[in-house]
């Protein structure tokens, strides 16, 4: 009897330890599949989400040419509809870059600057955030997303030569260089007028790239070492179509930065770059010229003069008896382009070039927040224009609620 009972309690024991480890595997199992589930859960909203965010205007339709909050938040170009975005309301979108502080307006501006002459302030107050859109999708506290807009085709412009000026334009589509590609350019120098102003000297041209995605663009009469110039290249082949730009100038600390003052109204401020970053003194006075280009149909820039286009320009803390601490100008009309600053300060130069709408410039912008932290990410990826510059963008979206895993518990 003594031998049966112990046949039986090893064979429970073995029974018990069989059962234990089917349950533990089983518990696995169900784990697995509900972490399955909840991230197809995130890859479905990652899907609405884009269909939200770049096929609905939200509302107003024309949010992004105001100043006022929209009640519900898309990025879709009303004019044309499909995957195509308004550079405007884009340009609204407050960057999660660090932002600018300039005491003169006692205002904070979102930095959606891309360097190399090229600068994209605009004014938090009427910026619309992350909080503010992420209400209006229905997904403030459940899920996080970020948004990632930037061109398609990449066009980089570097120097080979100052006197005579030589450029290269290099042109590279995702993961390749584009041979063949057709390229526009506009050329804009600063030029002494007088003793004072500078004057913006502009000229166009053709090329194409070679079987290395490249183009050399020579300017015989340009010292590229004397005066301070800008260079805008669109690039198309295929159906794609993209912009690059780049801008020398001989001055360093003394320079100016424009701000967008009001969408509405179409106005920006031009400041002394003093007020902005408190470079070392000498702080200089500066002689400028503004001038706006507006981008047609055939991606040509045509030339439109602005009000108030010259003057004096000051930063806060000197008093030269003349001049101001910040310039207001206004977009004369309505459409995308680029404000284009030249300024002078005894024998140097510069230009300061803003682009009124993102795509203007082929800036690109991220807008949302973190996904580091998260557990897992689903991302989604479409191919968009804005105002005919092909962009890509990615939506990663992310569960703020964590999981909650059912667990076997021995």
């Amino acid at each position: 009897m003594t031998g049966v009972t112990i046949d039986h309690l090893v064979a429970l024991t073995v029974f018990l330890t069989v059962l234990m480890l089917s349950i533990g595997a089983y518990s696995q199992i169900i784990g697995a599949a509900i972490i399955q589930q909840q991230n197809h859960q995130v890859a479905m909203k990652a899907s609405d989400l884009a269909n939200a965010i770049l096929l609905s205007p939200g509302y107003s339709p024309y949010w992004g040419e105001g100043n006022s909050t929209p009640s519900a938040f898309g990025l879709q170009d009303p004019d044309v509809g499909g995957y195509s975005l308004s550079p405007f309301s884009l340009q609204r979108l407050a960057s999660s870059q660090a932002q600018v502080y300039y005491y003169k307006t006692g205002l904070w501006y979102s930095n959606n600057s891309l360097g190399g002459g090229g600068s994209f302030l605009v004014p938090i107050k009427n910026a619309v955030n992350y909080t503010i859109s992420a209400k209006m999708l229905g997904v403030n506290g459940s899920y996080g997303f970020q948004l990632t807009v930037m061109p398609t085709l990449n066009v980089s412009i570097s120097e080979v030569n100052l006197n005579p000026l030589r450029l290269i334009v290099k042109v590279r589509g995702p993961g390749l260089a584009l041979s063949g590609a057709a390229l526009t350019y506009f050329f804009y120098r600063a030029v002494p007028k007088g003793e004072t102003y500078p004057s913006i000297e502009a000229f166009s041209g053709t090329s194409q790239t070679d079987s290395t995605g490249s183009a050399l663009l020579e300017f015989p009469s340009v010292d590229g070492s004397k005066y301070a110039y800008s260079i805008v290249v669109y690039a198309s082949l295929g159906g794609l179509t993209g912009v690059g730009y780049r801008s020398r100038q001989t001055l360093i600390k003394n320079q100016i930065i424009p701000f967008i003052d009001d969408y509405e109204n179409r106005t920006v401020l031009l400041a002394h770059s003093w007020d902005v970053h408190e470079f070392p003194k000498p702080v200089a006075a500066l002689h400028f010229n503004a001038t706006f280009f507006f981008i047609t149909q055939n991606f040509e820039l045509r030339q439109i003069e602005l009000s108030n286009s010259s003057g004096l320009l000051n930063s806060g803390v000197v008093n030269y008896g003349q001049g101001k601490p910040y310039v207001r100008v206004q977009i004369p009309i309505q459409g995308e382009g680029i404000l284009v600053v030249a300024y002078r300060w005894g024998n140097n130069f510069g230009i300061a070039m803003m682009p009124w709408g993102v795509s203007a410039l082929g800036f690109s912008m991220t807008f949302g927040g973190d996904p580091s932290g998260a557990d897992w990410v689903a991302t989604e990826i479409r191919q968009v224009t804005v105002n005919r510059i092909s962009y890509q963008v990615k939506l990663s979206v992310w569960n703020l609620r964590g999981r909650q895993l059912w667990r076997y518990k021995p």
